[in-house]
């Protein structure tokens, strides 16, 4: 049998399992019902793995590349050709393809989970989607590890700068877990400050909008103010800058999901905004350096170009490109250096 074209790309992928919440059963009534519940409530439920493997599909195929998603069948006719094995962990259960494999993305919240998990030989490299991420999974899967981001579509998100802006700083309120601490130590002071400097604030919670909300808010705000504890990409904020929205965020410097210490003993450094540069906007810890950040920001409004970096940086032919590197370099038994 000829081998399978260098451009035809083999892609796995698995969502999260389904499980009942209500009476036995219903998880078998959840996909058809949860279109319906999104339509109704306007609220987005798309999980990060799921919006990266179809962002990682769009840039690929952008590029002209033939991407079959989940053919299990021309895997095993054509085991010498690479795989990527994308979504949530219980993909892996079981794996049986004898194909040379890229992992990721998504996958594990932490390599403790599966310490051991790159000592298979058919598993070439293993993606993180950011630096600070890199450095948490290189001590146990070593050169392995391998960069790659989900590029941003500047097509989709268009250049809003032209458009009348009725919001000076729409707030994106990204905080996950501790809210009864944070709202009132970190989000009520930051709302105040702008409300003491006549500001026009909006207020958008994250899961609580749909894309069209989100696209339109953008529209009408000249700056966004991201809360949020910590990104491994972090695409809400990427999406407002590439429509040329500046970015003041929050960028406290360490991870703080709450299953960190089951894993780590000490803290562990991350950003908020993992791909950012001073063109983008501002940066500040705390509360205590929020007002000078929030004045050095409302001052450069007109001065940042964040939609430029989002273009030289995190396009979706960079993403396509850099993933083909990955997936071809396993099928040469040669993961790509991290960070290349």
């Amino acid at each position: 049998m000829p081998p399978l074209s260098d451009d035809t790309v083999l892609l796995f992928y698995a969502g999260p399992p389904e499980t009942d919440r209500w009476v036995k059963g219903d998880r078998y009534l959840k996909p058809m019902v949860r279109p319906l519940y999104r339509a109704l409530t306007g609220r987005q439920k798309v999980s990060g793995f799921q919006v990266a493997f179809e962002g990682l599909v769009r840039a690929l195929r952008r590029r002209g590349l033939d991407v079959r998603v989940n053919d299990r069948a021309l895997a095993l006719r054509h085991p010498e050709h690479p795989v990527g094995v994308a979504g949530y962990p219980q993909i892996l259960d079981g794996w049986r393809l004898p194909n040379p494999a890229v992992l990721g993305p998504g996958l594990l919240d932490h390599p403790s989970l599966a310490p051991r998990l790159m000592d298979d030989p058919r598993f070439r490299s293993y993606i993180v989607p950011c630096g600070w991420m890199d450095e948490m999974f290189r001590p146990y899967y070593g050169g392995k590890v391998v960069l790659w981001f989900s590029g941003l579509d500047t097509s989709e998100w268009r250049d809003t700068r032209g458009q009348e802006k009725t919001t000076d700083i729409l707030v994106y309120d990204k905080i996950r877990w501790d809210r009864d601490r944070l709202v009132p130590e970190l989000l009520d002071p930051v709302l105040a400050a702008m409300e003491r400097r006549g500001l026009r604030v909006e207020v958008l919670r994250y899961r609580f909008h749909d894309h069209a909300a989100y696209q339109a808010a953008l529209g009408r705000s000249r700056g966004m103010l991201f809360l949020c504890e910590h990104e491994t990409q972090g695409l809400a904020y990427q999406e407002a800058m590439a429509s040329n929205v500046p970015i003041l965020a929050w960028d406290n410097g360490f991870w703080l999901d709450p299953n960190r210490p089951r894993w780590e003993e000490h803290p562990v450094p991350a950003s908020s905004v993992p791909y950012f540069a001073p063109e983008c906007g501002e940066k500040f810890r705390d509360v205590g350096d929020f007002e000078p950040a929030l004045d050095r920001f409302v001052a450069g409004l007109d001065r940042y170009t964040p939609r430029d970096y989002v273009t030289r940086e995190l396009s979706l032919e960079r993403s396509a490109d850099l993933y083909m590197r990955h997936y071809r370099a396993a099928a040469a038994r040669e993961p790509v250096a991290a960070g290349a």
